[in-house]
């Protein structure tokens, strides 16, 4: 698809400026195309408001409310305040300039801090994009609000419908390998430009978003995955089911296809947990169907690998092993995809990649030296190793 070439250069320049971050950039990204709302919970000191700042620097024309909330915060503050000139008429109305009504994007810091009269007074906002201003509802052009939090809110608070809001959620944590922070620490504050695009381009690709096909094994795997969190205890609502539909199709797309794929479905370990002790079995439970399509990724691998490897044996052409390195080199970067989002099933992937990986090394020698290349005894070893091809699941 090359009209997200891009959304995708944004998502890498995102990845190059925060390490150990990319899940939570790709659930940005995937708030904004699927038009949902996204929550990071973590200490101070994570990045997590540094990421939006960046994330809209990439989009020219969009606007940003940031605000942080404290217990003392009033509707003010996120709305705008009282117009006194509607008010000698009668009229009981904000003045929303440059206030949360008027944001494409809205990024709410400590969210959980704020007294219940200004949480609340943001469902309606968030649900049914309306602002009642006055004694008319106000359309607003709101994409996504994305709070922070240090903390989970507590039982018994009545933020219940608030935190539903947020569909997606995620987890923020100090760097925890030390050559990423090293990294980091060494990182210039004055990096590259972002590659950007416009307001109306993303707008498309909201678009493109909603026309992504979800086939009926989607559909049957999520009935499945519903069960399974119901025989645990853990019972999402049937209106996050029914938007985790719009999440799966805009996780499709940022991997550039138009059709939803299972192992998509793993994006919904962040969205169908309803407190913070069933996140692990949520976890578990979707990663497990998710899978089983990365079992069939992994046979098709094998399967493209063998052919393409035999092909240069037999065959010992040039253009045949210039056409297989570039194949294996497209491989080998699948099967690195696959490692960093699947690791129950790491050890597969590294056993597998590490044959592909001797198989391009192969081709590359009979290109560098054609003449000398023992075709013959090159299919008698692999003949002979055929067997080890098949990876333990």
């Amino acid at each position: 698809m090359k009209e997200l070439q891009k959304l995708i250069a944004i998502k890498a320049s995102l990845n190059m400026r925060f390490v150990e971050r990319e899940k939570e950039i790709e659930g940005m990204l995937i708030s904004l195309l699927a038009r949902q709302h996204m929550l990071l919970i973590g200490p101070a000191g994570t990045a997590k408001s540094a990421m939006i700042d960046e994330l809209m620097k990439s989009i020219g024309g969009a606007t940003l409310f940031q605000w942080q909330l404290t217990k003392f915060s009033t509707p003010e503050e996120l709305f705008g305040p009282l117009s006194l000139k509607d008010l000698e008429i009668g009229l009981y109305k904000r003045n929303t300039s440059k206030k949360m009504p008027e944001a494409n994007v809205a990024f709410l810091d400590e969210l959980f801090k704020a007294n219940s009269a200004v949480l609340n007074s943001l469902l309606t906002l968030m649900n049914e994009r309306l602002f009642y201003n006055g004694d008319q509802p106000m359309k607003v052009p709101l994409f996504s609000v994305i709070g922070a939090s240090n903390e989970y809110p507590e039982e018994g608070e009545g933020l219940d419908a608030l935190f539903d809001r947020f569909l997606l959620r995620y987890e923020v944590d100090y760097i925890k390998e030390q050559t990423n922070f090293l990294a980091m620490m060494k990182q210039d504050e004055q990096l590259k430009e972002v590659p950007t695009i416009t307001l109306e381009e993303l707008h498309d690709y909201q678009e493109l978003t909603e026309k992504v096909i979800i086939h009926n094994d989607i559909y049957e795997a999520l009935v499945k995955i519903r069960q399974e969190l119901s025989d645990e205890g853990i019972r999402p609502s049937d209106r996050r089911f029914k938007k985790s539909l719009r999440i799966l199709q805009a996780k499709a797309l940022l991997e550039q296809r138009g059709v939803v794929h299972t192992d998509d479905l793993v994006i919904l370990e962040n969205v169908l947990w309803k407190t913070h002790d069933q996140k692990e079995a949520t976890s578990l439970i979707v990663r497990r169907h998710a899978e089983d399509a990365v079992i069939r990724k992994l046979d098709s691998i094998q399967a493209e690998a063998v052919e393409l490897f035999t092909i240069v044996l037999q065959q010992h052409c040039v253009d045949a092993g210039v056409e297989a390195s570039q194949k294996l080199k497209a491989l080998l970067a699948d099967l690195m995809k696959l490692k960093e989002t699947h690791h129950t099933r790491e050890e597969a992937i590294e056993q597998l990649l590490s044959k592909v990986q001797l198989m391009h090394e192969e081709v590359l020698t009979f290109l560098l030296e054609p003449l000398y290349f023992d075709a013959s005894a090159k299919v008698r070893e692999f003949k002979q190793n055929m067997s080890s091809m098949n990876y333990k699941l």
